[in-house]
């Protein structure tokens, strides 16, 4: 039997700091962007009688000022408890203070939390893991294992990328579910999905309604002959492609066109404008499409 002086001791519990409220920032990678003021308001209530049960985790930060080094606190996890005390005027908050992470682990570590706590609608999910894909490079497998789903669940999450701005938006704020939007993903043009998913909303179609009516426009537009690709849209795409690093889909519309641009973050957003803004002053050579010509918007 080990002495009792080599057995493993438990590890001692975080150290707890009062931090000033003023001094947090909010997580920069976190991955929710609504928060529901009414659920803010009900957690301040709770906060303001009882205090913060479980305190926020942070990481410390030195920022150069005029008048010399100030000191700034980065969530990692427990925004909402910070709004909501800020919200009913709490002036120190208890805080684990962490060790820097890399900017992936501390988008690993608000996904984990807020998925944990069901927290994210179905497409800041998404969008978290593909910035977890496209950024960080991880497969999905590794982002399921990571915070404990399916490689199955996670690519479905993915998906719903896929859908037009104004489908993901109603996801978002549950006007229709993540089946409903994956049956949409079942039409490839974008023209059928926006007017089925206006016709799922207007209608309250069911689940089978809508699964009938996604086959009867699968078999209209089969019996039509696809067109073959455009070798210069084709061209197009794959430069601006290669010009943005990130994915882009041009399509045609009769004269005209659509032209949709994939990002996942504000910071990403800006890095396009920057290169779309870059790319003009330098005016680069696109095919000519003057024969016949075309109108694309964004």
């Amino acid at each position: 039997m080990l002495n009792n002086q080599f057995q493993s001791q438990p590890k001692p519990p975080d150290p707890i700091f009062h931090i000033e409220a003023d001094k947090i920032k909010p997580n920069p990678f976190q991955p929710r962007r609504d928060f529901d003021e009414e659920s803010l308001k009900e957690l301040g209530s709770s906060i303001r009688e009882f205090g913060i049960l479980h305190p926020i985790v942070v990481t410390k930060h030195e920022v150069e000022t005029d008048h010399g080094t100030d000191v700034e606190y980065h969530l990692i996890s427990g925004e909402r408890r910070w709004r909501a005390s800020k919200m009913v005027g709490l002036e120190r908050i208890p805080a684990i203070i962490r060790a820097m992470p890399s900017e992936r682990e501390r988008l690993e570590m608000a996904i984990i939390e807020n998925i944990q706590r069901e927290d994210l609608n179905p497409i800041e999910t998404a969008r978290a893991y593909a910035k977890l894909q496209d950024q960080f490079g991880l497969t999905q497998r590794e982002i399921a294992v990571r915070v404990g789903k399916s490689r199955e669940v996670v690519a479905n999450a993915v998906r719903l990328l896929n859908l037009p701005t104004e489908i993901q938006e109603a996801v978002a704020k549950s006007q229709i579910n993540e089946s409903q939007a994956r049956l949409l993903l079942m039409l490839s043009d974008l023209k059928d999905q926006q007017n089925l998913f206006t016709e799922l909303v207007s209608s309250n179609l069911s689940v089978r309604d809508l699964r009938t009516r996604i086959q009867q426009t699968r078999e209209k537009t089969s019996a039509a002959p696809p067109l073959p690709p455009d070798p210069v849209l084709q061209s197009i795409e794959e430069q601006l492609r290669e010009l943005l690093g990130t994915k882009v889909k041009l399509q045609k519309e009769g004269t005209g066109g659509k032209l949709t641009i994939s990002f996942y973050s504000p910071e990403e957003l800006q890095g396009i404008i920057e290169k779309l803004t870059k790319a003009n002053a330098e005016k680069p050579a696109l095919p000519d499409l003057s024969e016949p010509k075309e109108e694309f918007t964004i």
